[in-house]
């Protein structure tokens, strides 16, 4: 079996964000780079009934290697890796407060400094496209560029990050921005938001913080 141990924390980073209350059921993926390829869960099996020869290997090539059929999304994985260089895991979900914000089509602007964990002043809602297609794929790339979250419109979010542990601790503060968010938009309406010049001192300090 190629990468067995690898195999194992994408199941074990699936399981937790479903047990984290970012996903439900079999929706939503998760991957991480193996090579010029990836490991990306299955499509339509729950992560319960999972074991490690249920991920599957897509190679350089785009040849999927398996005896299941990878998730629908494989191809957003596939590009975002090819993309973004830094990315090593890379996490999809239909949680919650993400994804409402995503069917409203609002990025998350910068309400709070927090945002910056995303790499930049806002975390940028991709239009909608197809799940599964060639656009969709696109459009995440492009909200994806200078940040590692985005949301997808009338879909969910994606973020990547370095390894699975990290790429799960990100989608997680982003859904909680995504809360609070919209607790002040019901609370207020638009909160104020911090400048760009304020932004761009978080993200200065941010870098210090980097592993």
């Amino acid at each position: 079996m190629i990468a067995p141990d690898l195999r194992k924390q994408i199941l074990t980073t699936a399981l937790a964000m479903n047990e984290r209350g970012l996903n439900q059921g079999s929706s939503g993926n998760i991957s991480a780079r193996h090579g010029h390829g990836l490991l990306i869960t299955p499509s339509a099996l729950p992560y319960e009934q999972c074991t490690p020869d249920d991920v599957v290997w897509i190679d350089g090539e785009d040849k999927v290697h398996g005896m299941r059929k990878p998730s629908s999304e494989w191809r957003m994985h596939a590009n975002i890796y090819r993309s973004f260089p830094q990315a090593g895991a890379i996490l999809h979900a239909h949680s919650m407060y993400c994804t409402a914000l995503a069917c409203l089509e609002r990025s998350i602007p910068a309400f709070h400094y927090m945002i910056a964990v995303a790499g930049g002043d806002s975390i940028r809602c991709a239009p909608y496209a197809l799940f599964g297609s060639d656009e969709l794929s696109a459009g995440a790339v492009s909200a994806l560029h200078g940040r590692s979250a985005a949301l997808l419109a009338h879909h969910g979010m994606v973020c990547f990050a370095v390894d699975l542990e990290k790429v799960l601790a990100l989608a997680v503060e982003v859904e909680t921005l995504a809360h609070i968010y919209l607790q002040t938009l019901q609370v207020a309406g638009e909160p104020p938001l911090l400048s760009r010049a304020e932004m761009d001192a978080v993200l200065e300090r941010f870098k210090g913080y980097k592993p």
